[in-house]
């Protein structure tokens, strides 16, 4: 044998070691892009990588994203299987989420290959396995010296948008998501973020409280005046809603506020001067924001009236005053007083007693107002002759209290409200920026016949994690039900409270 050839055996033995198992990766690697769902079914739209909180904040977004491909990784799964157990709304979509999922999949031969969606996109499953796509192990090194965290599902997300975006060059890639913390990170290694706008509402819509001002000349005013009513033209008044309250100026001087009926004309407002509680307190409007909320809330055309207003500007008060009287004139068999139970800050842990006494410092606000409303006139300060109080007795009841007890005055927790149809009542929801859009809808169609929901609150204050001043249930009702002839919407810019909250909710 040749010296030579043997001397060569060992070289071409240790190179084709040294070649051969790329090759062999190679192949794995694609395999494992089109079995781990990496590859898109085709060319045309964009993929959207969904986070798990996108889902539970609405159920209903895989619908929403038309001829585009929505991603899911197999990640957001088990994090979803975390929720489904509670027994909250979060737990209900959670639920719901997941039988979606499998009435798409039931009849597709593979989850990661994709399934054709009805606005002519795709939906599929991915799936994050590094170990498999060696090709990309450079790039990912250089985002775990980052963020070294492989077990974090933020983490395992924004990797797999590194490789969606190398295996599908022509398409672009962007992640879905509300978390804030996770947008920054993504902007941070250069991927593209985006917050789920579906139900968000313009930022004009929960910034501007300001009533609309229409300019008419002095005949249209004193006519407006004398009759009630008013007919212009349409592109006088562009962009404005039905039922919209809206001031007539003839300068700066004259003015007279009228709302936008549905038949397209100028209607003067229907408003008694001051409301009037039996055995109670009157309560006159201060402003005229007041007066228009007064309006739209007796106005027996009108079953949904959704306020904006900040702290202090009355927005509870005259709810509850106006419910109050239409109860007493007969026009509602009843009240129901309702607020989420979402709390600021922490918490003082399990309350005791009953569900009523459980719920009392959540309804305290509205037992205040209450209080205020029912309370019989009589002198403040101090009295001269003091009734020694009974010690083996009970204390007195407070007025509404009696009306409690006849069912005539519902003050209850809106977690038991599902499943009911609530006929010809007065339905005031406090504190509904706290909502999610779906508890509003919930909400919105328990609602029967001849009943009234006013739904109240300050898209400024909120403690629910889930929602913000843009996306909470408050807000996507006015932006969803506006314009239509049944509804009506105010905004409260004045405080009324005194001049210190007024300061407060302006400055601090």
């Amino acid at each position: 044998m040749n010296p030579n050839t043997e001397a060569m055996q060992p070289a071409l033995f240790e190179e084709t070691n040294a070649v051969a198992p790329p090759r062999k990766t190679r192949r794995s690697a694609a395999k494992a892009i089109e079995e781990f769902g990496l590859k898109a079914p085709s060319k045309m739209g964009k993929n959207y990588v969904l986070d798990t909180n996108v889902l539970l904040h609405d159920p209903a977004c895989l619908e929403r994203f038309k001829e585009n491909h929505i991603c899911i990784l197999v990640d957001v799964l088990a994090e979803l299987d975390k929720f489904k157990s509670e027994q909250s709304e979060r737990g209900a979509n959670a639920r719901r989420v997941h039988r979606r999922l499998t009435d798409i999949f039931s009849g597709a031969t593979t989850v990661t290959g994709g399934v054709a969606t009805q606005g002519g996109g795709t939906i599929r499953l991915v799936i994050y396995d590094p170990d498999a796509c060696p090709d990309n192990m450079d790039q990912l090194k250089q985002f775990y010296r980052i963020f070294p965290d492989r077990e974090r599902v933020d983490h395992r997300i924004l990797a797999a948008c590194f490789l969606l975006k190398q295996y599908n060059p022509d398409g672009q890639v962007a992640l879905i998501t509300k978390d804030i913390n996770l947008q920054l990170k993504a902007r941070a290694v250069s991927v593209e973020c985006q917050d789920y706008l579906n139900d968000k509402v313009d930022a004009r819509e929960v910034s501007n409280y300001e009533v609309r001002r229409i300019e008419v000349d002095s005949s249209e005013l004193q006519r407006f005046a004398s009759s009630g009513e008013l007919t212009i033209d349409q592109e006088r008044y562009y962009n404005i809603s039905t039922n919209e309250y809206v001031l007539l100026c003839c300068g700066d001087k004259q003015t007279i506020p009228a709302r936008l009926q549905f038949e397209k004309k100028f209607v003067r407002l229907n408003i008694p001067e001051v409301l009037k509680i039996p055995d109670g307190q009157s309560l006159k409007p201060l402003n005229l924001g007041q007066r228009c909320l007064i309006d739209a809330l007796l106005n027996p055309d009108i079953s949904l009236v959704t306020c904006y207003g900040h702290a202090g500007t009355g927005k509870t008060l005259v709810a509850v005053a106006a419910g109050l009287h239409e109860m007493f004139n007969r026009k509602y068999n009843g009240i129901t007083v309702s607020r989420p139970v979402v709390s600021m800050g922490d918490q003082l842990g399990f309350l005791p007693g009953s569900l009523d006494e459980k719920m009392r410092p959540w309804l305290q606000p509205i037992h205040d107002a209450l209080d205020l409303l029912m309370r019989p006139n009589v002198p403040l300060g101090p009295k001269r002759k003091q009734t020694k109080p009974n010690p083996g007795g009970t204390p007195p009841k407070k007025p509404y209290e009696a009306l409690m007890e006849q069912g005539i005055l519902e003050i209850e927790a809106l977690c038991y409200i599902r499943g009911r149809s609530i006929p010809n009542r007065f339905f005031i929801l406090d504190e509904a920026q706290q909502l999610t859009p779906q508890e509003a809808k919930t909400i919105v169609t328990r609602m029967s016949r001849d009943s009234k929901l006013v739904l109240v609150g300050d898209p400024a204050q909120i403690d629910n994690p889930y929602v913000d001043s843009r996306s909470n249930g408050l807000v996507y009702t006015r932006n969803r039900l506006k314009d239509q002839p049944f509804s009506a919407h105010v905004a409260l810019n004045r405080g009324e409270r005194s001049e210190l909250a007024e300061a407060g909710a302006q400055l601090m």
